[in-house]
């Protein structure tokens, strides 16, 4: 997601300031038996070059390559990279001053990319990024996405992800995401990995493992001073925003908005 004010009704489970995270009033959490989340330690791996001009909304590794839908109005593309080279080796520019690109996934060999308040949602062959052979309407904002083989799983800045029928957008079944804390507002880009849904929360550093059989939080993986100072631009470098599992290495690439790098982790 992108250009919001972010008042955030979320749990502070990592240290941080106030600017970043407020905690939720406690009249919204009693009664609740949640467990706590645990952190997740990881170790970074590997850093690849990226390309700075991408407000990237939503990755996905496909076949060895990685498939990136970015925002930014006009701005907005879809495009495959060879992430370990940094090279962009396909893009198709579909934003306009009405269409802003948001999150990608892919299943069935089609690709479904998310706009943000224009209630569309753009169907691909796999096989073929610079032409949009279908467009679903979503009735709500489009935000992140992921699948479980199954269900498109959406969100859509709220604390809810939806179970999504790929063929027509009916939501068969709407998720609550909770912490120990109370609601997490926010939701943004999408990962389904082992079993478990993996989400950015805007504007902040860190992602959050969901239990989808409930919406419970967990687990937390921290991410904060990735970048080192010298390589934020004022101004341009945005809100960590990008997550991606490759199933052959059993690692996940972490990026965020106009970014020049992509980290390759090991969750431990």
């Amino acid at each position: 997601m992108n250009l919001k004010p972010a008042f955030i009704l979320i749990f502070v489970f990592i240290s941080c300031n106030s600017d970043s995270a407020r905690e939720t009033d406690s009249s919204l959490v009693a009664g609740n038996s949640i467990p706590a989340p645990v952190n997740i330690e990881y170790t970074i791996l590997k850093q690849f070059p990226k390309d700075t001009a991408a407000f990237t909304q939503g990755m996905e590794i496909y076949k060895g390559k990685l498939y990136e839908s970015t925002g930014d109005w006009e701005n907005s593309s879809i495009r495959i990279t060879n992430w370990k080279t940094g090279k962009v080796e396909n893009k198709y520019m579909m934003g306009s001053n009405k269409i802003f690109g948001e999150g990608l996934t892919i299943l069935n060999n089609k690709i479904y990319q998310l706009t943000w308040v224009s209630n569309i949602v753009y169907v691909y062959e796999v096989n073929n990024i610079n032409k949009i052979t279908k467009k679903l309407k979503w009735d709500k904002e489009g935000w992140g996405i992921t699948n479980n083989g199954t269900d498109l799983i959406i969100s859509d800045g709220t604390n809810n992800i939806y179970f999504v029928d790929p063929l027509n957008l009916n939501v068969r079944k709407t998720l609550k995401v909770m912490s120990h804390k109370g609601p997490i507002d926010l939701i943004n880009e999408l990962e389904y990995i082992n079993g478990f849904i993996y989400a950015n929360v805007y504007q902040q550093n860190y992602i959050v493992k969901i239990n989808p059989e409930n919406g419970h939080v967990v687990a937390v993986l921290i991410l904060e001073n990735l970048l080192q100072k010298n390589e934020f631009i004022p101004g341009r470098t945005d809100v960590l925003n990008g997550i991606a599992y490759d199933t052959a290495s059993g690692t996940m690439l972490i990026t965020g908005k106009r970014w020049p790098k992509i980290f390759e982790i090991k969750m431990n």
